[in-house]
């Protein structure tokens, strides 16, 4: 009996042990090539470290921040430059800089007597100006008989009679631009670079450089350099050229009627030349050319000042106007909308030379103008963003300023 049982509970464990071998025809069977395979996941990657290096901050922009803080009305002043009277700072000068706040002074024969009255002036000039917008400040030094030099300073020759001699022009830019520097001037009208093309012509004349293209563009372009090199602003002068006409634009508007192919051929080149080489300013003359605009004077006609100088030519520096009263202007125009024409036209700098009224009657006009929308305030800023960034350009003062026997000293060696 027990014998049986043994044997039926070994039978019984033989069972269980083939079952552990046994597969269902109904369970699937997985190849082990096909098996999923697990991939253990991997870290992420960490965040790029902080650079510790910090993003460069932009530059101030120093114009942007003068044109930002003015008011509507120093923007306007900006636009003009005063002559004034006499040899000290009188009530027109207090008034043009105090009050106005005009861009520059301009001065002449009737301001000068001294190398040491000339000296103080200038200095109170800036004085009165005190820490506000740099002025310009300007003078009519070309030699022969274009010069406000006190009697102290060794007279320089017309232009024309240099013609043909072995003359460094750039040493004739800086002996200019000394003479200007030892008064405190920044800025001189020259170098002229009209032609003397017609034999007629009495307001140019010996002033010009030549009779030529190449004699005018090589020696006012040199000149020009001279100038900048020491630290002087040149403004090249009269836009479009006032040397083929017979009538002077201090009491007419003289005509050019010669047609633009003509100009491009001759009175045009030296003032592109002088473009080419970064001519920061041009003085646009009261000149009709018939050619551009048969009705307003070149320093009042778009067509003539952003058309053909800013366009045609890329010039895209300051353009300042001659004497607004002057007969070529003042015959008629009133001051004040002649001040609109020539910013409408695309002048930024307007000279007033004369009588503290003309000056009062320009900024009135200019005012009113930008407040009845016929200059925008973007025209406006245009041209106060080139007075400033010029202004910038050569805002610091030369350390070394010439004595007036270092300037009499460059003169004679010049003409040696």
């Amino acid at each position: 009996m027990i014998f049986r049982l043994l044997t039926a509970a070994l039978a019984l464990l033989l069972l269980c042990a083939g079952c552990a071998g046994f597969v269902s025809e109904t369970s699937p069977v997985v190849s082990p090539s096909l098996a999923p395979t697990i991939i253990p996941s991997l870290p992420e990657s960490p965040s790029p470290a902080p650079s510790l290096i910090p993003s460069p901050v932009p530059a101030p922009d120093p114009v942007r921040a003068k044109l930002d803080a003015m008011t509507t009305e120093q923007k306007a002043a900006q636009l003009l430059m005063a002559g004034i009277e006499g040899t000290t700072p009188g009530t027109d000068a207090e008034a043009a800089i105090r009050e106005l706040q005009v861009g520059g002074i301009i001065l002449f024969s009737r301001n000068v007597e001294s190398s040491e009255q000339l000296t103080a002036l200038t200095a109170a000039l800036r004085e009165l100006n005190g820490d506000y917008i740099p002025l310009f400040l300007g003078v009519d030094e070309e030699g022969g008989r274009v010069s406000r030099m006190p009697p102290e300073v060794a007279s320089l020759p017309a232009a024309f009679s240099l013609r043909g001699k072995e003359t460094d022009y750039a040493e004739l830019g800086g002996v200019l631009a000394a003479q200007c520097l030892a008064f405190g001037f920044n800025m001189n009208f020259a170098p002229v670079l009209d032609i003397w093309s017609n034999p007629n012509n009495t307001v140019i004349g010996s002033r010009a450089y030549g009779d030529t293209w190449e004699s005018v563009a090589d020696a006012g372009t040199a000149v020009m350099n001279g100038l900048l090199s020491a630290g002087v602003i040149p403004v090249a002068k009269h836009f479009p050229g006032h040397g083929d006409t017979a009538a002077d634009s201090h009491t007419e508007l003289p005509v050019v009627t010669n047609p633009l192919p003509e100009l491009w051929e001759r009175e045009l080149l030296p003032f592109q030349a002088a473009i080419d080489a970064g001519a920061p300013a041009v003085m646009a003359g009261h000149i009709l050319l018939q050619a551009a605009d048969n009705t307003l004077p070149s320093s009042l006609s778009p067509d003539v000042i952003t058309g053909l100088l800013r366009g045609e030519m890329g010039f895209d520096g300051v353009v300042c106007t001659d004497d607004l009263v002057m007969g070529a202007i003042t015959e008629t125009y009133g001051i004040g909308e002649a001040a609109v024409l020539a910013v409408e036209a695309g002048c930024d700098l307007l000279l007033v030379c004369h009588q503290a009224e003309n000056l009062r009657e320009a900024y009135n006009a200019l005012l009113a103008a930008v407040d009845s929308g016929r200059i925008s305030e973007a025209r406006l800023d245009e041209s106060v963003t080139r007075l400033l960034t010029l202004k910038e350009r050569f805002a610091n003062t030369p350390e070394d300023v010439p004595t007036i026997e270092e300037v009499n000293a460059m003169a004679r060696g010049l003409l040696e």
